[in-house]
This record gives C-alpha cells, sequence and structure tokens, in this order.
C-alpha cells in the first residue's frame, strides 16, 4: 500500500504541564500527515474538490506508548490500511527520529461523500487505484533540520 512520511519538531505550544506532548495534539498531527499525504500522493484536498468530492474522518484512535518532548523531532509514517466501498483507513506511526522509538499510532477512518450534499459515495477510481497501488510518496521536511 502507500506510503509516506510528514517530520515535524515538537514547538513548545504544542506541550503541557508535564512538559511532554499534550495529548490532544496527536490528533492534530494525525490530520496534518493525512493532509500532507493526500497532497502528495492526490494533488490535494482542493483536487477532491475539485472533483465533487470531499472526506470526513469518522473515527480515530490513537495508542500512545511512550512521551513526545518539546524541541523532538518526529517522522510521522502514514500508510493505507483497508480500502472499503465508501471508507478507506489511514495508519499514522509517531516515531522518534533521533531514537527510532515508536510513540505512538493512530488509526482514521474517513469515509467519502458528495461534496454538494455530504452523502456517502463510492470512493472515485483514481482515488482508489492510487491507495491499491504500493507507492513511497516520500518525505516532507517540516522540522527545521
Amino acid at each position: 500500500m502507500s506510503q509516506f512520511t510528514l517530520k515535524i519538531r515538537v514547538r513548545y505550544n504544542e506541550c503541557d504541564a508535564q512538559n511532554v506532548v499534550f495529548n490532544s495534539r496527536y490528533a492534530d498531527y494525525a490530520d496534518l500527515a493525512s493532509t500532507e499525504f493526500l497532497r502528495a500522493s492526490l494533488g490535494g484536498y482542493q483536487e477532491l474538490v475539485a472533483r465533487g468530492f470531499e472526506n470526513q474522518i469518522v473515527k480515530l484512535l490513537i495508542e500512545w506508548k511512550a512521551p513526545a518532548r518539546f524541541d523532538d523531532v518526529l517522522n510521522l509514517n502514514v500508510s493505507v490500511g483497508r480500502i472499503g466501498n465508501s471508507s478507506f483507513t489511514l495508519h499514522t506511526e509517531y516515531v522518534n527520529a533521533q531514537t527510532n522509538q515508536v510513540l505512538a499510532t493512530a488509526e482514521a477512518v474517513y469515509v467519502f461523500v458528495n461534496a454538494e450534499d455530504f452523502t456517502s459515495c463510492p470512493i472515485p477510481d483514481f482515488v482508489k487505484s492510487m491507495f491499491e497501488h504500493s507507492k513511497d510518496y516520500g518525505v516532507m521536511d517540516q522540522s527545521g533540520s
């Protein structure tokens, strides 16, 4: 299946009183990585909208294994999981770039909808084709390193 990595640096404002990344930020990171994956693989979210489609998240499951801290560089590794008729799953692995330790994992389920009335619709063939072919969409480095 297709894969992509977004490299980011943990910013101070993303940390909590325990000096670790605040738990809700992991959802932000998954969304950011998914958005950049769609940009790398499909030309961006706007390309879907221009073709009359949108996608909506219907499930997000995050499992924490170890903390990320201020100034850590993280590799957010995105891969395509299950591909259904109207839904698809993206997996995100949060990896400390220096130690290679997996800090968390996320599973996000998205449903394709018609852009006009937001009713569920089948995944378009051009998207399904991209998801089904194994392709490495490389690394986008936003870490400043």
